[in-house]
């Protein structure tokens, strides 16, 4: 279980990051803690990253509204997270960290599971448990969003 956990840990904090930039260390321990208890139920072991993926989304975005107020996180604590990022070319710079850090939750999830994670409108949905047609326009909205903010 502790190999497993060490395995995963880098991509869950990667997803964790973008979607909770705030709260990533708790995002990060909440979702290995529900990966370690509902390890037993998984069916497939070859959707392992899949199902890791799945729960890791759902605990982040969980985490991020468990704040009263969504405010944008603090700059320090975004340059300190770049160090839990990879380091290959998927990595974030602080610019992009910092534009995603001020976009709502729901934005900032779908923008990471389409541009991060490569997923689908219709895999988006599953995992989030939406309509397609809520996730597109919450992708619309999102980059909308995100474009606006970056041209200031």
């Amino acid at each position: 279980m502790d190999d497993l956990l060490k395995l995963v840990t880098p991509y869950v904090t990667r997803l964790c990051a973008p979607i909770a930039p705030a709260d990533t260390a708790d995002a990060v321990q909440e979702s290995l803690l529900a990966v370690f208890r509902g390890l037993r139920g998984l069916r497939d072991p070859l959707a392992c990253y899949a199902w890791v993926r799945a729960v890791t989304v759902r605990e982040a975005v969980r985490v991020a509204r468990r704040r009263a107020e969504e405010t944008p996180a603090d700059p320090e604590e975004i340059a300190r997270l770049s160090d839990l990022l990879p380091v290959d070319g998927a990595e974030l710079t602080a610019d992009v960290r910092d534009m995603l850090a001020r976009l709502p939750v729901q934005h900032r999830t779908v923008l990471v599971l389409r541009e991060l994670e490569g997923l689908d409108e219709r895999a988006m949905a599953e995992l989030l448990d939406i309509p397609e047609g809520t996730v597109k326009s919450r992708l619309s909205r999102a980059r909308s969003s995100f474009r606006k903010v970056w041209t200031r």
